[in-house]
């Protein structure tokens, strides 16, 4: 009785720090996620050129596209992400993979013009190599708040 209390006891214990280790992975991947709209913010194109996956993809109101353009449209100011103001943030992960989804007030400037718009932004990312890059970022547009 006393070994399979002992057991009962170290898989417990074992099992909360696996619980512990994915909640901060999990903590690791809304981080990036915010340091990347302080990135896209300030246009600094390197952190960004390293989480972007080489095959990664953008959908905007817009228009779609990949790494690349999505890099220069940032650089060049084609669109300004001035400020995301993140409401809520889940993240779902299965193996190697985060889904984070961000409701935000994004204040952007498009063509000249500054615009805010409520999103709901859904970011993909994969870990490879003990890196979690950015493969998908995709911006919906809601059309009512959720407060």
């Amino acid at each position: 009785m006393k070994t399979i209390t002992t057991g009962f006891i170290i898989a417990l214990l074992g099992l909360k720090v696996s619980f512990a280790q994915q909640d901060a992975e999990t903590q690791k991947i809304i981080e990036l996620s915010k340091e990347k709209w302080t990135w896209m913010s300030e246009k600094d194109t390197e952190p960004l050129t390293k989480l972007f996956h080489e095959k990664s993809m953008f959908v905007h109101m817009g228009g779609t596209w990949g790494k690349e353009q999505e890099i220069s449209v940032i650089k060049n100011g084609n669109i300004w992400y001035k400020k995301a103001d993140i409401h809520e943030v889940s993240v779902n992960r299965i193996n190697d993979t985060a889904i984070l989804l961000n409701r935000i007030d994004l204040l952007a400037v498009v063509g000249g013009n500054e615009v805010t718009n409520l999103f709901m932004v859904t970011e993909v990312y994969v870990k490879q190599q003990g890196d979690w890059k950015l493969s998908a970022m995709s911006f919906t547009r809601l059309l009512t708040p959720n407060n």
